[in-house]
């Protein structure tokens, strides 16, 4: 008898066209694949929105901490120190902490993410902001830039290595902390990953974790990419050296 997972929907016994691997339970089926082909999409679909999210509300939040953390060195310990110490809480604690707010939802693991990417993200925003030339600064100050003006055209865009460099290990972070919401129903690629995992479904298992593993290298390849259009400068420099 197949695991409950390898069953088509409505627990009906498998047809002969899926009376091969998927009966014998392989690690590599293609009848899954073909099969199964709507419910991967939906759970792919629901890692990307939640990844992408988490991580955009985690940079979003990031920015002023980072700003504030410059700007008044006393308060550097406790943005930095906090944001840390958040990382320490293990992941299905932080998420039952959560529920009595947030409840059996999907802004639950999603505030979680977010709370765990900033770890990342302050600091590198912070230590990009100060990599920034003290002279480059003042000629920009010398030039009539101020504020706003100075942050957004001078300092963000020198401190964009950093930055992205953070980006890119807080996305995968991510796509891998994401699979952890399948307890509350809102895993992604996790969902499939906990049902194969308690049914010993092999195809599952693989596909599941191999497409995890495709999306985090799609993110991070991603982020190089844009990371080379938004610094043309760093890559002029390199060619020179």
């Amino acid at each position: 008898m197949p695991p409950l997972s390898a069953l088509p929907s409505g627990g009906a016994l498998p047809s002969a066209a899926e009376s091969n691997c998927l009966v014998r339970n392989e690690w590599i089926c293609g009848e899954y694949l073909s099969s199964r082909a709507s419910i991967l999409g939906e759970a792919l679909f629901e890692h990307v929105w939640i990844t992408l999210v988490s991580v955009l509300l985690g940079l979003a939040l990031a920015l002023p901490l980072a700003l504030v953390a410059r700007r008044y060195r006393r308060l550097e310990w406790l943005v930095v120190g906090s944001t840390t110490a958040l990382y320490t809480i293990p992941s299905l604690a932080l998420f039952s902490l959560l529920l009595p707010l947030t409840g059996l939802t999907a802004t639950t693991v999603v505030v979680g993410l977010v709370l765990y990417s900033l770890t990342i993200l302050v600091r590198n925003v912070l230590e990009g902001l100060r990599g920034v030339p003290e002279e480059v600064r003042e000629s920009a100050l010398g030039m009539g830039y101020a504020g706003g003006r100075l942050l957004f055209g001078v300092e963000l865009p020198l401190a964009l290595p950093s930055i992205m460099a953070g980006l890119r290990v807080a996305t995968v972070s991510t796509v891998a902390l994401t699979t952890v919401g399948a307890i509350i129903g809102f895993g992604g690629l996790g969902n499939l990953l906990f049902e194969a995992v308690n049914t010993q479904f092999r195809p599952q298992v693989l596909t599941a974790g191999l497409l995890c593993v495709a999306l985090a290298v799609f993110f991070d390849l991603l982020l190089v990419g844009l990371q080379r259009v938004l610094t043309p400068w760093s890559r002029t420099r390199a060619v020179s050296a």
